[in-house]
C-alpha cells in the first residue's frame, strides 16, 4: 500500500513539474523535461527492481549508478544557473512564489520516510522524529512563498530560507549516505538505510532530492536578480549589450 501511494506521489509531482514548465516556458521545453524524466525513471527503476542498487559487493557499489548521475546533473545545473545569463532568464521565467511553494512536497516525502522507519527500512535519524528537520522547510514553504510577494524584505527572508533549506537537505542526504550499507557506512544506526536501493523508494534520492535542489537553485538565482545583486547587474548589462548590438545591426 505504501509503495503504491508513493508511486502515485512521484507521478503527481512529475506531472506538476512538467505542467509548470509548459505554462511558463513552452511545449518543447515541457516535452524535453517529460522525456528526460521518463528515461530517468525507467533507468533508475530498473536498477532498483533488479537489485543492482543494493549490491554492495561490486566496485563501484551499485548505489553509485544512481548517486553519481544525480550529483553530476546537479553540479552542471547549478553552474549553468548561477553563472550564465541563460540561467538567470530561466529562473526569472517562473513566478517566484510558485518555485518556493512547490517545496511543500517535502512534507509528503517526510511522511513517507516516517513510514519507512516504521517498516525498518531507514534509521530514526532520517525522520522528523530524529535528526531530519526537512519537514519544517516543506511546511513553511507556503508562508515563504507569500512573504516573497511582500517586497524586498520578504525576498530577503526567502533567500535566507532557501539557504536553510539547502543546509537541511545536506544534513539528511549526508546521514542517508553514511548509514547505508557498503563502503560509506560510517554511522552505525539501529538499522542501516536500505531506502537507497529499494524500489520504489529509491526515487527519494533519485527524484525528490534533485527536485528540491533544483527549486532552491532557481529561487536563489531569481531572488538575487530581483534584489539587484551582482548576478542581477550582470544580467542587466548583458541584456543592454544585446539590445545595443541588435539596434546597431538594424
Amino acid at each position: 500500500m505504501t509503495s503504491t501511494l508513493f508511486l502515485g506521489f512521484v507521478a503527481a509531482m512529475a506531472v506538476a513539474v512538467v505542467a509548470v514548465i509548459l505554462r511558463y516556458l513552452d511545449r518543447l521545453a515541457a516535452f524535453r523535461v517529460l522525456a528526460a524524466l521518463s528515461a530517468w525513471f525507467i533507468y533508475a527503476g530498473l536498477l532498483g527492481y533488479f537489485g543492482v542498487l543494493e549490491n554492495t559487493g561490486t566496485r563501484p557499489p551499485g548505489i553509485a549508478f544512481l548517486v553519481v548521475p544525480v550529483f553530476l546533473f546537479l553540479f552542471i545545473f547549478i553552474v549553468v544557473v548561477s553563472r550564465s545569463s541563460a540561467g538567470a532568464r530561466l529562473a526569472l521565467a517562473f513566478p517566484l512564489w510558485i518555485v518556493l511553494g512547490l517545496q511543500s512536497f517535502r512534507v509528503g516525502v517526510e511522511l513517507f520516510l516516517h513510514q519507512l522507519w516504521i517498516g525498518g527500512l531507514v534509521p530514526k535519524m532520517l525522520t522528523f522524529e530524529g535528526a531530519n528537520v526537512d519537514i519544517y522547510i516543506g511546511a513553511s514553504a507556503p508562508l515563504i512563498a507569500w512573504l516573497s510577494t511582500r517586497g524586498r524584505l520578504g525576498m530577503r527572508l526567502a533567500l535566507a530560507w532557501n539557504v536553510l533549506g539547502l543546509l537541511a537537505l545536506t544534513n539528511v542526504v549526508t546521514r542517508a549516505v553514511l548509514t547505508s550499507p557498503g563502503p560509506f557506512n560510517l554511522i552505525h544506526a539501529e538499522v542501516p538505510d536500505r531506502m537507497l536501493g529499494t524500489f520504489p523508494f529509491l526515487f527519494i534520492p533519485g527524484f525528490f532530492v534533485p527536485l528540491a535542489v533544483f527549486l532552491h537553485a532557481v529561487a536563489i538565482r531569481a531572488i538575487s536578480s530581483r534584489l539587484g545583486t551582482k548576478i542581477g547587474i550582470n544580467l542587466a548589462k548583458t541584456q543592454r549589450i544585446q539590445a545595443a548590438s541588435q539596434s546597431t545591426s538594424i
